[in-house]
């Protein structure tokens, strides 16, 4: 999912696993929510567009790298925070002794490991075990990017926060910003979702001046957000098993008991999904198709001895491809993404020379 989503649930959770043991657990939960990510820089990312296919969401996310990650932050904030609680104390200056090793640890490894979930509920996919494996494996819950995974873990945060300018500012700012994303996408936002938000805006600011909650109940509040997210992401796991259903029956009916098939989230309307199918030589969707080209001499060789078509086909969910004689160019498509056209990121040209 996006980063914004990552932050806030990663904020959420942190204070709600460890808020009476470790001080600024939300902000922790943000850096450490967000760390498979960043941590990417020192991989090889920010790199060509093979590059980024073979690495985004690589050994970062897996299980392993999780392990690291969990490890070093736990390492380095805990011995961070402790030089300064000393250097501190060397001058005479209040400071906040360093929270215990378990509960540190704790906070971390829930938010980092909430990442792993998170990107593993979309369709996009996700590695647990590279480096051993580098199969794909997904959920299709959630859309990689969803209103109600910012909202909510915001309305969480802001009615936990003290009853001061600064956290409002924040929040309303936070806010603003989705407020501004789901305007400037409205087209694809289906309309009851707009309602509900509309209805959650409402409710956060009725909850934050009310005092619903407020410091002394923060964990609770936190934690409270997080049971309704876990719901929705649940309720359409739930109805997604009925769809997965539909759309199998409908793959062995065009293209027989060979068919591989899935059920795609669609960003914007949540509980609704595009239903892909594909044969050895087609892929397909409800009113398009296209060949696939995988048995063509010129796309086996650029798949099977260039660096930019392995990398589309390790990632692509449903590979097909396109031949450019006059130039000599394959084009490598993931159909997910890239249908038309022969620009896009889940896209690359090989020249065949």
């Amino acid at each position: 999912m996006d980063n914004l989503a990552h932050a806030l649930v990663g904020a959420a959770l942190g204070r709600a696993v460890a808020d009476r043991h470790v001080p600024r657990a939300a902000t922790i939960g943000i850096v450490a929510a967000n760390a498979p990510d960043w941590t990417e820089l020192f991989v090889g990312l920010p790199g060509t567009r093979a590059q980024f296919l073979e690495l985004h969401r690589g050994i970062t996310h897996s299980l392993a790298g999780a392990f690291v990650e969990v490890v070093a932050l736990t390492l380095l904030i805990r011995g961070g925070w402790w030089l300064v609680y000393r250097w501190m104390q060397r001058r005479g200056r209040e400071a906040t002794p360093p929270p215990a090793w378990r509960w540190l640890a704790l906070c971390i490894g829930v938010t980092v490991l909430s990442h792993l979930f998170m990107d593993w509920q979309g369709s996009y996919g996700w590695r647990p075990f590279l480096p051993w494996s580098a199969r794909w494996y997904y959920l299709d819950w959630v859309a990689i990017a969803d209103v109600f995974f910012w909202v909510v873990p915001l309305i969480g945060l802001a009615w936990g926060a003290e009853r001061h300018w600064i956290p409002l500012a924040a929040a309303l700012a936070v806010g603003a910003a989705i407020t501004l994303l789901i305007v400037l996408n409205a087209s694809v936002v289906a309309t009851w979702v707009l309602v509900v938000y509309a209805a959650l805006c409402v409710t956060g600011l009725l909850g934050w001046g009310r005092y619903w909650f407020g410091p002394v109940a923060r964990q609770r509040a936190a934690l409270y957000s997080l049971l309704v997210l876990a719901l929705y992401a649940g309720a359409q796991g739930a109805v997604l098993l009925h769809r997965n259903t539909e759309i199998r029956r409908q793959a062995v009916q065009r293209f027989g008991t060979g068919a591989t098939w899935a059920a795609l989230t669609t960003v914007g309307a949540p509980f609704t999904w595009e239903a892909m199918y594909a044969s050895a030589d087609t892929v397909a969707g409800v009113d398009w198709q296209l060949p696939r080209n995988l048995g063509l001499p010129a796309v086996k060789r650029a798949i099977e001895t260039t660096t930019d078509g392995r990398a589309i086909a390790h990632f692509a969910r449903f590979l097909a491809a396109e031949v450019d004689s006059t130039t000599k160019t394959v084009y490598l498509r993931d159909a997910r993404y890239a249908r038309v056209g022969r620009d896009g990121w889940a896209l690359v040209r090989v020249r065949m020379d």
